[in-house]
C-alpha cells in the first residue's frame, strides 16, 4: 500500500457552447458535434484507503450514495480492468447541480479514474482510461482533459481546441431552474427536423482559433427548442435572465441550466443578484483549462 492514505481532487463542471445534433445512430444514441468548455464550478472528491476489499461511497447528498453513482462505477471499472483487490472510500462533496446539463457526474467519474491511476500508480495508458471513460458515459472522456474541446460521435471522441477564451465571454453566468431534466427524455423527444450539420460548431471553432468574435447565431444548442417546449420553467428562467440584462442566453447540454456570457464582472454580478432575488440558483464563473485539479497528497 502506498504511504499516502488519502487523495483529494476537484472536478469541474462544463458548458456546451454549441450542440449540433447530426442524426440518430443505429445503437440508439445520437451523433453530435459540440464544443465544450470546463468552468470554475467544482465538486470535491476525497479518496481514502481502507483495509476492506470494497468501494465505499459517502456523499453530501445522501440520495447519491448508491452503486449507480458514476464515481462508484468509475472506481469499480478501474478495479475490474486491472483485477485489483484494493479498498477505497470515496467522499463526494457536491456543488455542481445534479441533472443540470453541467456534466457533474461525468466530471466526477473522470476525476476518479485519473486520481486512482496517479495515486495507486496504475499501469493505465491514456487509451485505457479513454476506454473506461467511454464505457461509463458520453461526456466522461471529455473530462479526462477538460478545457476547450470539440466532442463528436456520441460525445466520446474528443479533440482539444487550441485557442484563447474570448474576452467577450470572460464571465459566465449559470442559471439553474429548480427542476432536473433527463437527457434520455430530451433526446427521445427530439424530432429529425431539429437535426443540423456541424455548421455551428465549425463556425465557433474557426472564430475561436482565429481570435475573432463569435457570432451569436452560432452559439447554438440543437436540444434547446425541445427543452423549452417541454419544460416551461426553463423558458421562464431564460426570459428572466434576458429581462435582468443578459444579451445572450443559451441552454447547456440537455439543461435545465442556462448560461449567459459577459465581458464585465459588474454586469454579470448585477444580473446574478436580480435572478437570485427571484429564487434562482445562480453562479458567476469563468472558463478553466482542465477537467480536474489535484489538491494534495498527505
Amino acid at each position: 500500500m502506498d504511504s499516502e492514505k488519502s487523495y483529494l481532487v476537484k472536478s469541474y463542471a462544463k458548458i456546451n457552447i454549441t450542440i449540433d445534433i447530426l442524426n440518430k445512430r443505429t445503437d440508439g444514441y445520437h451523433s453530435l458535434a459540440t464544443i465544450m468548455q470546463t468552468v470554475d464550478l467544482s465538486d470535491t472528491i476525497c479518496l481514502e484507503a481502507i483495509p476492506e476489499d470494497e468501494i465505499q461511497l459517502v456523499c453530501s447528498i445522501a440520495d447519491l450514495e448508491t452503486p449507480d453513482n458514476l464515481v462508484f462505477r468509475a472506481a469499480k471499472a478501474v478495479r475490474q480492468h486491472l483485477s485489483l483487490k484494493r479498498g477505497v472510500k470515496i467522499e463526494l462533496q457536491k456543488r455542481i447541480p445534479i441533472s443540470a446539463g453541467l456534466g457533474g457526474g461525468s466530471s466526477n467519474a473522470a476525476a476518479v479514474i485519473i486520481a486512482l491511476q496517479k495515486w495507486w500508480k496504475l499501469p493505465l495508458s491514456y487509451n485505457d482510461m479513454l476506454g473506461i471513460a467511454a464505457s461509463l458515459g458520453s461526456d466522461v472522456s471529455f473530462f479526462l482533459t477538460g478545457g476547450l474541446a470539440i466532442c463528436e460521435g456520441r460525445g466520446e471522441l474528443v479533440t482539444p481546441v487550441r485557442a484563447s477564451w474570448p474576452a467577450a465571454m470572460r464571465w459566465l453566468l449559470l442559471v439553474k431552474p429548480s427542476i432536473g431534466v433527463s437527457a434520455a427524455v430530451v433526446y427521445g423527444a427530439l424530432p429529425s427536423s431539429d437535426y443540423t450539420t456541424d455548421e455551428h460548431t465549425c463556425a465557433v471553432r474557426k472564430a475561436l482559433e482565429n481570435q475573432e468574435q463569435v457570432d451569436i447565431k452560432d452559439i447554438h444548442n440543437g436540444l434547446e427548442r425541445v427543452v423549452i417546449e417541454n419544460y416551461p420553467e426553463v423558458k421562464q428562467a431564460r426570459d428572466a435572465t434576458l429581462r435582468a440584462g443578459a444579451s445572450v442566453v443559451r441552454l447547456s447540454g440537455s439543461g435545465p441550466t442556462l448560461f449567459a456570457p459577459f465581458s464585465d464582472l459588474k454586469e454579470a454580478t448585477m444580473v446574478q443578484q436580480a435572478l437570485a432575488g427571484e429564487g434562482y440558483e445562480v453562479y458567476v464563473t469563468f472558463a478553466t483549462g482542465a477537467g480536474h485539479e489535484e489538491i494534495r497528497f498527505y
